[in-house]
């Protein structure tokens, strides 16, 4: 018997794993939540399963997601990423990572990691909500609002509401998974 998925998943491989063992999982750890805000920034404008797709080449492109080292990429670094067929080749995505390593480490100054500052918008608690289909999600609310405005002073790009709901869908901050899923549950 095969198990209920949420809609958007089905049908393919890497979709269904992403889903199962990685979607709207509660992450904490400050280097993996900055991996999936360097790739939702590059998903702004196109499909999940586009970067989905690239992100082992993402992770060689950019050391692992290693912020400390993305914050000190000099442009003989940048050219290179922009002549890389296996990522997404998008100069201001590029320069926008660079820029997104040094905020983030500002906000771990601050708040003393970036999971504090992110998780304290929702009061370190995932959001339920009780969608029976996944069309019924919003593609951005009131709090990734406020987040995005808040990132975006904090100097943080390519971090627009659209961005930030999906960050919080994947990390999960907010849990989207249909009540019928079979993961609904169990995150």
């Amino acid at each position: 018997m095969s198990k209920h998925r949420c809609g958007w998943c089905v049908g393919d491989d890497l979709y269904e794993s992403y889903h199962d063992k990685e979607w709207g999982v509660p992450v904490k750890d400050d280097d993996t939540l900055f991996e999936f805000l360097i790739l939702e920034t590059f998903q702004a404008g196109l499909s999940w399963i586009t970067v989905l797709k690239k992100r082992d080449n993402f992770r060689k492109a950019f050391d692992h997601f290693d912020y400390k080292k993305i914050a000190k990429y000099d442009e003989e670094k940048i050219g290179s990423l922009l002549q890389n067929e296996g990522i997404i080749r998008n100069k201001l995505k590029v320069r926008a990572t660079i820029s997104n390593a040094m905020a983030f480490m500002k906000v771990q100054e601050e708040f003393g990691s970036f999971s504090n500052y992110i998780w304290g918008f929702v009061d370190g608690m995932p959001v339920k909500n009780k969608f029976k289909n996944y069309k019924e999600a919003p593609a951005n609310t009131a709090l990734s609002d406020t987040i995005s405005k808040d990132l975006k002073k904090r100097g943080f790009k390519f971090v627009g509401s659209t961005v930030v709901y999906a960050h919080m869908q994947a990390t999960g901050m907010v849990n989207d998974h249909e009540i019928n899923c079979f993961r609904y549950e169990e995150v």
